[in-house]
């Protein structure tokens, strides 16, 4: 196409929602002729699976429970009055236990008030927090956000050195739906051990974000944790930021969560409609179903022109990629389907893999977002008739155009500036998307199987380290070859499992375990 007839199959293609103060331009998806009609059919199943999830039917069919993310926005749309008394009170209880801490009436241990907040989660309970905090967080934060989101010791350590001294100043998030999420609770241990290194009462300084009932909720209680907030078992964790799960730490950071729950209310709104064109979330299911064949031939990248959103990308690497990435559809049948989504930020990804995605394989589509206000204030030229942020803006431009003259589609979500109801807005457009797209594709995009299968396995791992570890401790002196002692131990078929976990607990002093290296891995002899 040149120019003009670009210019008018954007005029086609921009739906406009100015009362939620974005738009969608899909322009550059070359969808065929007729694509809107022949998949009219099954976005009118879309929109009817979508109103019956929201009116309460059982949406998630695997752990027969209902799914109520859209809820926690407007409790007005609960199925019953408990559970939009629920959903009420919790926001109440979370203004008035932010409201406490940051006047400073319900002080830390041995501080005059508390100045940080450590967040302790995994995936769903650490990755939209995180992504909030980063996208609306400054230096007028009332405190400021810390993150154990991994079972990494190194880790840890980084961020409790970061924390120093100001330990006894800081407030502890504990977010585990079910209590006993292995990462989570590793991560508490630590932080419990030290505030206990720092002469501090762990429990003067915790809160828990979990189910009612948890293991966490009643060690919790038992502990006499500072609070507790509930986490309800019809929102799953990657829907979870527009609850407790997010809104606490956002509250406690000093974020105006209520804002990003009005952006969200704002967004549902528009993405509830039945007129496809006219609807953003109905239009990207669609453009995701035309990019990817139905069947995820193609991934997602993600360009946001605003360092501020430069994690979103990870936060919707969950909500896709776990919602949608299944075996079997609602049939049973096989069909391993999955969008991959990848993305940093533009402009830095010119400078990485743009390169890839203009010349080389063609196995993509791009997601364009622009934030049309740069900063708060004027901007200085940094050169004459430009600013950075022009500059910014015209990398956008520009890259979208480069790709789209190499046959590369992209689609562009433009927002006026990055705010709490912004973010809000962002968070419940992709949800309801995701929502439209696994009906498309006749999915249970509200289950995540394979997770559970990897945390099976982890489990297998460390009662096989146990066994190897008494077996010996029972033979001190001996050694063995990690082949040899899987033979002893009979667990021959387990030799590859042996050899990992061998090698790690030599490679660690806990376990005492040493290792006299032999001329390959496979010769190397460990003992106790």
């Amino acid at each position: 196409m040149d120019s003009s007839q670009l210019w008018e199959k954007y005029k086609r293609c921009l739906c406009e929602c100015p009362e939620v103060g974005v738009s969608f331009d899909y322009s550059r998806m070359n969808f065929p002729d007729g694509f809107f009609e022949k998949m009219q059919p099954e976005m009118d199943k879309a929109f009817k699976s979508m109103d019956a999830l929201v009116g309460g039917a059982i949406a998630n069919p695997d752990e027969n429970r209902m799914v109520g993310h859209y809820w926690l926005r407007d409790s007005s749309k609960a199925p019953d009055a408990e559970t939009k008394k629920a959903i009420d009170t919790t926001l109440a209880r979370i203004r008035k236990f932010a409201n406490a801490v940051h006047k400073g009436s319900l002080k830390p241990q041995k501080a005059k008030r508390f100045k940080n907040v450590l967040t302790v989660g995994i995936g769903g309970s650490a990755l939209g927090p995180e992504f909030v905090a980063k996208a609306l967080g400054g230096s007028d934060d009332k405190l400021k956000p810390y993150f154990f989101d991994n079972t990494d010791p190194d880790g840890m350590d980084d961020v409790l050195a970061r924390i120093g001294a100001g330990l006894k100043e800081t407030i502890v998030v504990v977010i585990s739906k079910s209590g006993g999420t292995k990462e989570t609770r590793n991560g508490m241990l630590e932080a419990k051990a030290a505030f206990e290194k720092a002469k501090l009462t762990f429990e003067k300084h915790a809160v828990a974000v979990t189910g009612e009932g948890s293991d966490l909720d009643k060690y919790a209680a038992e502990h006499g944790w500072l609070e507790r907030f509930p986490m309800w078992d019809w929102v799953g964790g990657r829907t979870s930021e527009l609850s407790a799960v997010g809104l606490l730490p956002a509250a406690l950071q000093g974020i105006k969560f209520e804002a990003m729950l009005k952006g969200a209310k704002a967004m549902d709104a528009v993405t509830i409609v039945h007129e496809t064109k006219k609807n953003p979330a109905a239009l990207m299911a669609l453009m995701w179903f035309h990019a990817t064949g139905g069947r995820g031939q193609k991934d997602l990248v993600l360009l946001p022109y605003k360092d501020r959103l430069e994690l979103f990308s990870r936060y919707l690497q969950q909500l896709l990629m776990e919602s949608l990435g299944k075996e079997h559809d609602l049939d049973g049948k096989v069909v391993n389907q999955g969008i991959a989504v990848y993305g940093n930020k533009g402009s830095t990804d010119q400078h990485a893999y743009v390169q890839q995605l203009r010349d080389g394989v063609n196995n993509f589509f791009v997601t364009f977002i622009e934030v049309l206000k740069d900063r708060g204030g004027r901007s200085m030229e940094v050169e004459p008739g430009a600013t950075s942020g022009e500059f910014l803006n015209g990398f956008l431009q520009g890259t979208r155009g480069a790709l789209y003259e190499k046959g590369r589609e992209s689609m562009t979500i433009t927002v006026h500036e990055v705010s709490p109801e912004t973010v809000g807005k962002l968070i419940a457009l992709f949800e309801r998307t995701v929502g439209f797209y696994g009906t498309l594709i006749n999915t249970n995009a509200y289950h995540q199987p394979g997770v559970e299968a990897g945390k099976k396995a982890a489990a297998a791992v460390l009662a096989t380290q146990a066994k190897v570890v008494e077996y010996l401790r029972a033979r001190k002196g001996k050694a063995y070859t990690s082949e040899e002692l899987a033979k002893e131990m009979g667990a021959a078929r387990d030799a590859e499992m042996i050899h990992f976990i061998l090698r790690h607990l030599a490679a660690n002093p806990d376990k005492k375990i040493k290792a006299k290296a032999g001329k390959s891995q496979f010769e190397t002899k460990y003992s106790a």
